[in-house]
C-alpha cells in the first residue's frame, strides 16, 4: 500500500474546450514564419514588419491606400455579367458569379474610381483576387474602358492596379477580345496625351499580363510579386527544364528589363504622385517619393 493519498485528481485534457482566443487575431507569415498581430499587419499596409513580404489586399483596400484620406467615388459598381455562354463546368458559371458576389460583396472583379492621389484628381481601376481570381471578364474589361474614356473626357490620369489570374475561361473568346478593347482605349488615352500608371501585384498572370498591365508609361510592380503569361508549372513542363530562381517575380523582370521599378507598398502613393506630377508638368511636393527607374526603390 503506497504510503501517500492523491488529494487531487489528475489534470485531464480538455481539447474540446472552446478556445477564448477569437480566431483571425493573429497571422503568420509566408515568407518568414513570423506570426504578427493583424491589426499590426493592417496598419502597416500588409507588409511583413520583418521580413517585408507584401501580403495580398482587396481592391477596397488598394483604393483607401492611394486615394487622400481614402475617400473616392465608384464608378459602374452595378455591371454585371450576364454569363453570356450559359458555360457550366463542375457547376454553372452563375453559381460561381453569385457565391461571389455574396463573399466579396461586389458585382465583378474590378473597382472603378475617382479621387485625388497626393492633391491629383486621377482614376483608378483596382482588380478583386477574391472574385473568381481577379480574372477579366466583359465587365471588367468594359469598367477598365469606362475609366480611361473618363480620363480622356475629365483630363484625367488613369492608374489599375493589376491583380489576375488572366482572361476569364467561363466567357470564351469575349473575355479574350477585352486585351484588345481595352488596349485601344489606351491607345487613344496615349493620344490624349494623359498618363497611364500600371501598377503590377502579386499575382498578374494570364491576358492581363499580355495586355494592358505591360502598357503603361510607367510599369511598377510590388517586391516578389508574380507576374508572367503562362505559370512557371506549365513552362517547366513544356520545355523540360528547370527555371531560374526567382523566375517571373518582380526583381528577375526589373533585371531583364520588362517592368521600370519595384515599389515598396508603403512608398506606392507617393511613388505614383511623384510620377504623375513628372509626367504632367506640375510642380514636386515634399511627400513625393523619387523614384529611380531600372532600379529596386
Amino acid at each position: 500500500m503506497a504510503w501517500f493519498k492523491k488529494t487531487r485528481k489528475p489534470i485531464e485534457a480538455q481539447a474540446d474546450k472552446t478556445s477564448r482566443v477569437p480566431e483571425g487575431l493573429w497571422v503568420k507569415c509566408p515568407s518568414c514564419g513570423q506570426v504578427i498581430y493583424n491589426k499590426e499587419l493592417e496598419a502597416n499596409r500588409r507588409v511583413c514588419p520583418k521580413c517585408a513580404h507584401h501580403f495580398r489586399m482587396n481592391a477596397a483596400d488598394r483604393l483607401a491606400l492611394l486615394f487622400d484620406e481614402g475617400q473616392w467615388v465608384e464608378h459602374d459598381a452595378n455591371l454585371r455579367s450576364t454569363d453570356p455562354l450559359q458555360f457550366t463546368d463542375t457547376k454553372p458559371y452563375r453559381n460561381r458569379l453569385t457565391a461571389s458576389i455574396l463573399a466579396t460583396g461586389r458585382q465583378d472583379a474590378l473597382v472603378s474610381a475617382t479621387g485625388l492621389i497626393d492633391g491629383i484628381p486621377a482614376v483608378v481601376a483596382a482588380m478583386e483576387y477574391s472574385f473568381i481570381g481577379g480574372s477579366m471578364g466583359v465587365v471588367v474589361g468594359e469598367k477598365i474602358t469606362r475609366a480611361i474614356e473618363y480620363g480622356i473626357a475629365n483630363r484625367q490620369p488613369v492608374v489599375v492596379v493589376c491583380c489576375s489570374g488572366g482572361a476569364r475561361m467561363m466567357e470564351g473568346t469575349l473575355s479574350l477580345m477585352q486585351m484588345a478593347k481595352i488596349s485601344a482605349a489606351l491607345g487613344r488615352l496615349d493620344r490624349a496625351g494623359l498618363p497611364y500608371l500600371s501598377v503590377m501585384t502579386d499575382p498578374t498572370t494570364g491576358g492581363v499580363t499580355a495586355s494592358f498591365a505591360m502598357l503603361g508609361d510607367l510599369n511598377i510592380a510590388e517586391p516578389k510579386a508574380l507576374i508572367g503569361f503562362a505559370g512557371p508549372r506549365v513552362i517547366e513542363q513544356t520545355i523540360r527544364q528547370k527555371l531560374p530562381e526567382g523566375f517571373q517575380r518582380s526583381e528577375f523582370l526589373l533585371d531583364k528589363g520588362m517592368i521600370d521599378v519595384i515599389v515598396d507598398r508603403r512608398e506606392m502613393k507617393a511613388a505614383i504622385a511623384g510620377a504623375l506630377r513628372i509626367m504632367m508638368g506640375l510642380p514636386p511636393s515634399d511627400t513625393d517619393v523619387d523614384v529611380a527607374v531600372g532600379s529596386d526603390s
